[in-house]
C-alpha cells in the first residue's frame, strides 16, 4: 500500500496530471537534463526507510528550470490513523519559516519602510538598551551571571544575519530566566498573545553574545516578523497571505491550519530508543502543537508556518527566478543577489556562510557536500530542509515531521540521491 501509494505520486507527476499535485509545471526528468531510472534510486531509499521504521512518511520534490521533474510520497502521514502520505501532505516547516519572513522585510526594504542598517529600536522601543551576559564564578567556584551593556544597538541586518547575539534562551544560566519570562525557544503556536507581545519582553533579558561577533541562532526571525507588523502597520499573517502566499497561489501554506485541512496535516513522531513514538497530542515543542485547535493569536516568523512541498517550491522558484513567477514579482533581482551572498565571513563556519536568511555554500569542496557555490539552504526542526543552486536551476524540497531525529541521515542521502540524478550540468 506504501509502496502503491508513492509511485502513484510519481506518476502523476511524469505524465503532467492535474488533481492533488499543483503548484509549478511538471515535465519529464529527461527533458531537464536528469534521469527516470535514477531518480528512482531516491524513490526506493525513501521507502526503504520508510518500510525500515526510521522515517514515518516523507515528501520529496524536484524542479528544475522552474518545472517539477519528480514528486514522489513514501510512508505515513499518520500511521494510528491508516493515512497514507500524499503528495499535498501539510507539514509544520519550522525554521523553513525564517525564509518567508525574511523575505517579508526585504519587501519593506525595496519600499523604504526599513533600511537594512536600521536599529531594531526603530520599530520595538525596548531594543534601544540590551545587555549581554557574561559568566563569573564567585569565592567558592559557584558560577554567576553577570550583564555587561551590548557595545551597540542591534540593527535589520544583524536579525537577517543571525548575528544579533540573540540565541532561544536554552543556555544554562539563561535558561530559568526566559522560562520565567515566557520567552523560550522557538515554539510560539499555543501563545495566547501577539508576537509583539511576547518579543517586547527580549529586550529585559541577557542576550548571548555581543551584536556582529558571533553566528548566534535565535529568536532573530521572531523579531523581525514583530517588525514586519510594525513597518507595515499588518499582522505578520495578513502581510504574508496578501503579499506573499496570496500572489504566489501557495494555497495550502498557513500560520494556522484551517479546520477542513486538518486530514492532511502530518502527525509529528519522535525517534526514541530506535524506533517511531507519535508525538502527544497536547501543545508544545515536541508534539502535534496548537496549529489546528490553538489559540490562533501568536504569527511565528522564525518557526510558525505550515506548508506542502508544491506550495514551498512555488516560493523557492520565485527567488530562483530572481524575485518573480509567473507574473507576480516580490523583489528585484538585485535583492535575491543581496540575501544570497554570504554576510557572515568568518562567523557562521569555516565552510559555509550565511546570507539574509539562508546558509550559503562557498564550494563544494570546502563543504564536502553536492551542490555549487552559491547554492543557499535551510531546513527546519520536524526534520524538514529545502536549497536552491541557481547555477544549477534547480530546487529541491525533502519534508518530514520527525523531532528528535537522533542523528538520522537521510536528508545527506536526498541531497546525493538528487545530484546522481544528473545527467547534464549547466555548470562550466
Amino acid at each position: 500500500m506504501i509502496r502503491a501509494a508513492a509511485t502513484a505520486g510519481l506518476l502523476l507527476l511524469v505524465h503532467g496530471s492535474t488533481g492533488a499535485a499543483q503548484g509549478l509545471p511538471r515535465g519529464k526528468p529527461e527533458q531537464q537534463g536528469l534521469s527516470e531510472a535514477r531518480l528512482e534510486r531516491l524513490g526506493t531509499t525513501l521507502r526503504e526507510y520508510a518500510n525500515a521504521g526510521r522515517i514515518m512518511g516523507t515528501v520529496g520534490l524536484i524542479a528544475r528550470n522552474g518545472t517539477v521533474v519528480y514528486l514522489d510520497s513514501s510512508g505515513y502521514a499518520d500511521k494510528e490513523r491508516g493515512a497514507v502520505m500524499r503528495p499535498d501532505a501539510i507539514f509544520r516547516i519550522a525554521s523553513m519559516s525564517k525564509a518567508i519572513t525574511s523575505v517579508a522585510i526585504m519587501m519593506l526594504v525595496e519600499e523604504g519602510r526599513i533600511g537594512l542598517n536600521d536599529p531594531v529600536s526603530k520599530f520595538i522601543p525596548g531594543f534601544a538598551r540590551t545587555t549581554v551576559a557574561r559568566d563569573s564564578t564567585d569565592a567558592l567556584g559557584k558560577k554567576l551571571l553577570v550583564r555587561v551593556p551590548a557595545k551597540r544597538q542591534i540593527t535589520i541586518r544583524d536579525l537577517l544575519t543571525h548575528t544579533a547575539g540573540i540565541s532561544y534562551g536554552g543556555e544554562p544560566l539563561l535558561d530559568s530566566l526566559y522560562l520565567a519570562a515566557n520567552v523560550h525557544m522557538w515554539y510560539f503556536a499555543d501563545k495566547d498573545e501577539p508576537i509583539c507581545a511576547t518579543i517586547e519582553r527580549l529586550p529585559a533579558l541577557p542576550f548571548t553574545a555581543q551584536p556582529g561577533e558571533a553566528f548566534v541562532y535565535g529568536f532573530n526571525t521572531d523579531i523581525l516578523g514583530c517588525v514586519v507588523e510594525r513597518a507595515s502597520t499588518m499582522s505578520l499573517d495578513q502581510f504574508v497571505q496578501s503579499r506573499i502566499t496570496g500572489p504566489l497561489r501557495m494555497t495550502d501554506t498557513h500560520f494556522y491550519l484551517p479546520p477542513e485541512k486538518a486530514s492532511r496535516l502530518a502527525a509529528v513522531y519522535s525517534a526514541k530508543d530506535g524506533r517511531l513514538e507519535r508525538a502527544p497530542d497536547q501543545a508544545g515543542m515536541v508534539s502535534q502543537g496548537a496549529y489546528v485547535t490553538g489559540p490562533r493569536m501568536s504569527y511565528s516568523g522564525g518557526a510558525g508556518i505550515l506548508s506542502t512541498a508544491l506550495d514551498y517550491a512555488r516560493f523557492l522558484q520565485m527567488l530562483a527566478n530572481g524575485g518573480q513567477l509567473d507574473g507576480v514579482r516580490l523583489l528585484s533581482p538585485k535583492t535575491v543577489e543581496l540575501m544570497t551572498v554570504n554576510h557572515a565571513a568568518r562567523l557562521f563556519g569555516p565552510n559555509e556562510g550565511f546570507g539574509l536568511g539562508f546558509s550559503i555554500m562557498e564550494s563544494p569542496g570546502s563543504s564536502a557536500a553536492y551542490g555549487s557555490s552559491g547554492l543557499y539552504s535551510w531546513g527546519g526542526a520536524y526534520y524538514t530542509a529545502f536549497w536552491v543552486d541557481p547555477k544549477e536551476k534547480l530546487v529541491a524540497v525533502f519534508m518530514s515531521q520527525l523531532l528528535p531525529a537522533n542523528g538520522l541521515d537521510l536528508q545527506a542521502k536526498f541531497r546525493t540521491l538528487v545530484y546522481q540524478a544528473m545527467t547534464e550540468s549547466y555548470e562550466k
